[in-house]
């Protein structure tokens, strides 16, 4: 008879004796079973300890978490939190630096476990620690590894927010210790401003800091600026571009990572006055100027030459940080893409004048001309208007006041007509002297192709949690987007004129046009040029081959004879897919764990045992390299408890997790599992093929069709290859669509021999 659900086998350690091996019942108080424990090792005091995974992060056990206990679990007897919290905060202030850093070690360890988490902070333990940061310069010097380990319980134990950054700035604040800065250009601040804040931000400033130290203090300078607005301000005026540029020109990659990582938080917080060009060093723009052009622009140049065309490939945290940086210099495109042309703002109208203007010369202009009258005037501006291609040729400012593009569709014409003159007159001239019926309009299309841009660059989205398609070309010139619009304006007046196009095929060519650039833009072009040529090899011609070979594959396989094999041979690449999906699960995969982006991501890996009747599941230390034995996971779950599969909204972390609810990209890769009794395993997948092998695989286990895209991805691509090796022998061999008709029967079967 199984045990009752209610009871778990584990082992129970304590240093120097033998292990026991108890049956926990669930239902009894967590003390009784600790006083148990104890007294079967003859230890007093059963209130001083606790029981906490042997394994792993070794997370202590509370009532609230006990349900989370495995048959099978190794457990310790340990020292209770508030206890461990109590000696660790005597340790840390001790005479002996040898003692203290053996301290700092372990409770660096401790702090992630947010049971220990409280009762040190309840005991004023970030108070210590700030203490110890501001008191740093010896540390810094002489023990530097003592304070990187003070560091990372620091910013541990401000991770579980637990306490708000705000009520440490103040508590910071009220310390009021003098510093000794780490570099003699850092302003001084007087003695009532002074904080650990600007401590570690001084410790970001110093050229020559350990490099763990410099690590900590760039990740907890990140949490800073993006939870509390106050403390943002503080290290906006303690660090300039230049001390932030200059860890980006160091070959450690991890330092490079984190000090992107901090530079798109200031960037998000960036106020929008400060985006504007200023006369100034860009070296010496304090951070609150991050998005100021100068900035951006040495900015773009260090990340190019010292990041992304470096000596070392790119991982993957580096790209999602290059992406989020991507995305946060598309969204400075979004004012100007929301913001209607104003048809009586006089500036604005002289943009449209100039444009016209540089593609018909000054001295065309009739206000030129001796006794031009009004009346003329209007006639010859809107002639002109409607060859420039404007939908309103009487006032076309009127076509600048559609949002998505508003006015950045005009900045992107006038970028065209000033830096790229001839290629803009080009344009202009040689579509107003086609015949009426095949002129590309140059107005509307800039405009449509303006929009088109931003939808397909996603320009005023967030960034989305799980991308990293950063693109390098956009890293190679300060004006990327209006350099891009450029290239896709001379690609869309090339398009048109192979298509022949006319007015009413304008859409046409739109749509054609946005598969250029959409098939062009997953090669990743290390430059603009090289993108200019990639789109140079996809022509019109080459667009239409390409459907049409994706049409064929498709036209060829539905004549009734192909149909019939095909539904024949489907059941036999459905159950190779199937086996492949449940291969890849015994091989198993890692998954990060549930919660903020930051410092060291933490894992989990998830396997299916071979004989497909458990998944074993644990935590890792690191994001592993190989693959992950069943002895190194400790928890495990019989598929046959498996209730069902969930994703996306209906899943249970989705659910609680407000911020991971509005992330598309998150929701999209988040599924659980739901078993018995009650219990769920939350997944959020590291990208949409791995999302695709589990969901498939899952459904597999129980007995479900396996519905994802990239099974119907696969199962088209295998059905295709055997198809077409089932049908060589048939090349150029006409298949009827009607099977051929039966014949008569004979008069007589005298033919038919018989054998004596």
């Amino acid at each position: 008879m199984p045990p009752p659900s209610d009871i778990v086998k584990v082992a129970i350690e304590w240093p120097g004796a033998n292990a026991q091996l108890l049956e926990i019942d669930q239902k009894r108080p967590l003390a009784s079973i600790i006083k148990e424990v104890c007294d079967g090792w003859s230890l007093p005091n059963p209130e001083y300890y606790t029981l906490r995974y042997a394994d792993g992060p070794q997370l202590y056990i509370t009532e609230q978490t006990r349900s989370d206990i495995k048959n099978g679990t190794i457990l310790q007897l340990a020292i209770s939190p508030s206890r461990a919290a109590r000696q660790l905060m005597e340790r840390t202030q001790s005479s002996s630096m040898e003692t203290r850093l053996d301290a700092m070690k372990e409770l660096a360890k401790l702090s992630a476990d947010v049971t220990f988490a409280t009762e040190f902070i309840n005991m004023d333990g970030i108070v210590v620690l700030t203490r110890l940061v501001e008191s740093g310069t010896k540390l810094l010097s002489h023990y530097s590894e003592m304070l990187a380990f003070t560091l990372t319980a620091f910013l541990e134990l401000m991770d579980h927010g637990i306490v708000s950054w705000d009520m440490v700035s103040i508590t910071f604040i009220k310390q009021g210790l003098a510093f000794l800065w780490l570099l003699e250009d850092v302003p001084r601040l007087c003695y009532t401003h002074r904080a650990c804040a600007e401590k570690i931000a001084g410790y970001v400033s110093q050229p020559m800091v350990d490099v763990s130290i410099l690590q900590r203090s760039l990740a907890i300078l990140e949490s800073m600026v993006l939870n509390s607005q106050s403390l943002y301000q503080k290290i906006a005026e303690e660090i300039t571009v230049g001390q932030l540029i200059s860890h980006l020109q160091v070959s450690n990659q991890e330092i490079q990572t984190y000090a992107i990582a901090l530079i798109n938080a200031l960037f998000l917080k960036a106020p929008e006055d400060k985006r504007q060009d200023k006369h100034l060093n860009p070296l010496d723009l304090p951070v609150t100027d991050m998005a100021n052009a100068f900035a951006q622009k040495h900015l773009r140049s260090i990340i190019l030459n010292h990041v992304i065309r470096g000596n070392r490939p790119i991982k993957t945290e580096m790209a999602h940080q290059l992406y989020v940086l991507q995305v946060l210099t598309f969204n400075l495109l979004e004012e100007r893409m929301m913001t209607k042309m104003d048809p009586n703002d006089q500036a604005q109208r002289d943009i449209i004048f100039e444009l016209r203007r540089i593609a018909f010369d000054a001295d065309s202009d009739p206000s030129n001309t001796p006794g031009s009258g009004t009346e003329k005037r209007k006639a010859m501006y809107t002639k002109d208007y409607k060859m420039l291609g404007f939908t309103n040729h009487i006032n076309p400012a009127m076509d600048f006041t559609q949002t998505p593009p508003g006015m950045l569709a005009l900045d992107n014409m006038l970028y065209l007509a000033k830096v790229h003159q001839d290629t803009y007159i080009r344009i202009v001239l040689e579509n107003s002297s086609r015949e009426d019926k095949h002129e590309c309009p140059f107005g509307r299309s800039a405009i449509e192709l303006t929009k088109m841009l931003c939808e397909i660059l996603q320009v005023g989205e967030l960034p989305n949690e799980g991308r990293n398609d950063y693109h390098p070309m956009f890293f190679t010139h300060d004006r990327a987007f209006e350099e891009l619009f450029g290239i896709c304006i001379q690609l869309l007046n090339k398009t048109w004129k192979e298509m022949r196009a006319t007015a009413e095929d304008f859409n046409k060519v739109m749509q054609v046009v946005r598969e250029q650039i959409t098939r062009a833009l997953p090669s990743k072009p290390n430059s603009l040029d090289q993108f200019k040529s990639k789109l140079r090899s996809l022509s019109y011609s080459e667009i239409l081959r390409l459907r049409q070979s994706e049409r064929m594959s498709q036209d060829d396989f539905q004549s009734p004879p192909i149909v019939e094999l095909r539904e024949k041979i489907q059941p036999e690449i459905l159950e190779l897919i199937k086996q492949q999906r449940l291969n890849r699960l015994c091989e198993g995969s890692s998954f990060r764990k549930i919660g903020n982006r930051r410092r060291q991501e933490r894992f989990w890996y998830c396997r299916l045992a071979l004989n497909h009747k458990v998944l074993h599941y644990g935590d890792l230390d690191d994001n592993p390299q190989g693959e992950v034995t069943f002895e190194s996971l400790q928890e495990k779950i019989p598929v046959a408890d498996i209730k069902a599969i969930v994703t996306g909204k209906d899943c249970p972390h989705m659910k609680e997790k407000s911020a991971l609810k509005q992330n598309k990209e998150v929701l999209e890769l988040a599924f659980s599992i739901l078993y018995d009794p009650d219990e769920t395993l939350n997944f959020i997948a590291p990208n949409k093929y791995e999302y695709c092998i589990w969901i498939d695989g899952l459904s597999a286990l129980l007995g479900k069709d396996m519905s994802s895209e990239l099974t119907k991805s696969d199962l088209d691509t295998l059905l295709s290859m055997e198809m077409k090796l089932r049908l060589l022998d048939l090349e150029n061999i006409q298949i009827p669509e009607a099977p051929p008709p039966v014949p008569k029967e004979p008069s007589s079967y005298d033919f038919v021999y018989h054998y004596g």
